[in-house]
């Protein structure tokens, strides 16, 4: 299958960081010389061509998740194939950067946190590889990767940029914000920040075994926050092209300091997750899968 070739090709290769940039970060300056890498996937194409090139001795794969001139609502994005197709160039590693907003007082905009949990209010997007012929448990208690965290909070600490390093992140369908009903409700609930795209991201990078970690960039108070202005397309912008600059820093502390080992359950997620049985999945699903399970799927 090519993409099990894929995989083993991947495997021979060093660990490589991707990150997927959120509302104002269509692309990172290091790497606008670097290579566009078209990339065609079983689950469509990504939100737009890969841009590769190196921060330090870290190969770093990058996509805007919105697309090229933000053409993707938060529900339409092609969350499985933008994982997908890092999965597909070799990445192990991935650092989401998502605008949010926030949900407690001690947040203010320009914060910067790295959420532990996830609350998933979103309800009409795919959120599996592993559907149409082929079923697969993966286990997401801890969506975000532990030692990954640690590595983004060490390289916060190194860029000197203050990080939380805790937090609920509530993920809602979008595109539009919260009613003051639901942001308090959400703050009943314990959540921390909320946003739009972390879910199913999370869950995908978890079935495709990749460490996973998102820096949640306050840009707002969210609707809840009654001495503050209702939040605004014009605050979000502003706030978050604050943000970038410490996004960068952040970023390049973490290449530059080389990736982490893999010490966690990531890379290990879909060990004895598929019960199907091995007879039942039809050829044009084993190819579909066969990048992410690899020689764990017994010939037919």
């Amino acid at each position: 299958m090519q993409y099990q070739a894929m995989l083993r090709g991947a495997a021979n290769r060093m660990a490589a960081l991707g990150v997927i940039g959120g509302s104002g970060i269509y692309d990172l300056p290091e790497l606008r010389e670097g290579e566009s890498i078209a990339v065609s996937t079983p689950f469509g194409e990504p939100s737009a061509p890969v841009r590769r090139g190196r921060i330090g001795q870290t190969d770093v794969f990058f996509v805007p998740r919105h697309g090229i001139g933000h053409t993707y609502s938060p529900s339409d994005l092609p969350y499985r194939a933008n994982i997908h197709a890092l999965k597909q160039l070799g990445v192990t590693h991935l650092l989401s950067l998502s605008a949010v907003g926030s949900l407690v007082e001690s947040l203010p905009p320009r914060s910067l946190v790295l959420p532990e949990q996830i609350i998933d209010r979103t309800v009409g997007r795919r959120r599996t590889f592993f559907d149409d012929g082929v079923v697969a448990h993966v286990g997401i208690a801890d969506p975000f990767c532990p030692v990954f965290r640690n590595a983004v909070r060490e390289g916060a600490a190194a860029a000197g940029r203050a990080v939380e390093p805790r937090g609920t992140y509530v993920c809602i369908e979008g595109p539009q914000f919260s009613t003051r009903a639901e942001s308090n409700l959400f703050r009943s609930w314990g959540a921390t920040v909320i946003g739009m795209t972390a879910m199913p991201e999370a869950r995908l990078a978890r079935e495709a075994e990749l460490c996973y970690a998102t820096l949640a960039m306050v840009t707002d108070y969210d609707v809840w926050h009654e001495s503050e202005e209702d939040v605004s397309v014009e605050v979000v912008i502003a706030n978050l092209q604050a943000n970038a600059e410490a996004a960068s820093e952040i970023l390049h502390a973490v290449a530059g300091a080389g990736l982490p080992a893999r010490a966690c359950g990531c890379s290990t997620a879909l060990d004895n997750a598929v019960v199907t049985a091995p007879a039942a999945i039809a050829p044009p699903v084993r190819e579909r899968i066969g990048l992410l399970l690899g020689d764990r799927l017994p010939e037919e």
